[in-house]
């Protein structure tokens, strides 16, 4: 079931998901998918994001706003979803944050990238408050600066007296965001989703010192997940980004739309439709995200065209 939100002069918000039970039940494609969504529905307005996530079977929802930094609490009956606002080209306060990469000490263990860490500093007070009775599974998703905030919320709600422990984090289109310290301290069910050549997953440079954190979930140059090693992974980069360039365009930009996540995570979950119908049982986490291997402190090698980085190595945790 497709729901369409729809302003005059706007844009319409196209809503897959519909969640009607726990979403704990949900197999991990569809889990992707919501998350995916909701992450998409918090570069909205209050009121097109409340009609959005009410279709999608959340009808309780509060903006959590504080010069700039945005987040979402989607709630029904059975969960609550913190869905934190990517970077929006217009907005000071998101440039600053993104190009404010300087380490600084976190809250929990290591250095994070201080411009994140100020956008959560600005609403965890208020967003802290709201969740401190929270006994629901709570989960956590954004897409871009989202997804670094997120990344950072998660990991401070170990350290507070929130009732409930986030259930999971799912990211897509993420920066790095700490070094190993910061990113091994808190052992968490996060899916990292990562669109070919998106560029924003290749930054801060992992020179600097940052890590990703989490299992990645890659998808390849024709929106398929795949589980690739180091060269496979490689090649393919590098048969998206010429293909892009035969069709004058760079990839590197196009692949971090939130919108190319969610039209690749749909069309996987349509495929599992069709094979439930077959008799086949639903994939599992572990079916598509790539384990987190040791973590090292030594160079990432490149292995994107000119001028990117490739993928550092991925994490067991997130804080």
């Amino acid at each position: 079931m497709t729901e369409v939100i729809k302003d005059p002069g706007e844009v319409p918000v196209v809503v897959h998901s519909k969640v009607t039970g726990p979403v704990a039940e949900l197999s991990f494609l569809r889990k992707a998918l919501l998350f995916a969504e909701l992450a998409m529905i918090a570069y909205n307005d209050e009121d097109e994001a409340t009609r959005a996530a009410t279709a999608a079977g959340f009808p309780d929802v509060t903006l959590f706003d504080n010069d700039g930094s945005q987040a979402f609490r989607f709630r029904n009956q059975q969960d609550c979803i913190i869905a934190c606002r990517g970077t929006e080209p217009n907005e000071w306060n998101d440039i600053q944050a993104d190009v404010d990469a300087a380490a600084v000490l976190a809250e929990t263990a290591g250095k994070v990238h201080r411009g994140f860490k100020k956008e959560v500093d600005d609403l965890w007070p208020e967003l802290e408050t709201a969740l401190t009775d929270n006994d629901a599974p709570l989960w956590f998703c954004g897409h871009s600066l989202g997804g670094a905030m997120a990344t950072i919320c998660a990991g401070r709600c170990f350290l507070s007296h929130i009732a409930s422990e986030p259930s999971a984090l799912f990211t897509y289109g993420s920066p790095r965001v700490g070094d190993n310290a910061y990113v091994n301290h808190v052992e968490l069910d996060h899916y990292r989703w990562v669109n070919n050549n998106d560029i924003v997953t290749r930054v801060p440079p992992a020179w600097m010192g940052y890590r990703h954190a989490g299992q990645e979930v890659y998808l390849d140059s024709a929106g398929k997940i795949r589980k690739y090693d180091y060269v496979r992974k490689r090649m393919d980069r590098w048969r998206g980004f010429w293909r892009s360039l035969r069709r004058w365009k760079i990839d590197h930009f196009s692949d971090h739309s939130i919108h190319r996540y969610i039209d690749a995570v749909l069309s996987a979950v349509l495929q599992e439709r069709t094979d439930v119908r077959q008799g086949q049982a639903p994939g599992k986490a572990d079916d598509f995200a790539s384990p987190a291997p040791p973590t090292s402190d030594a160079p990432v090698a490149s292995d994107t065209p000119p001028s990117t980085k490739a993928e550092s190595p991925k994490t067991s945790g997130a804080s």
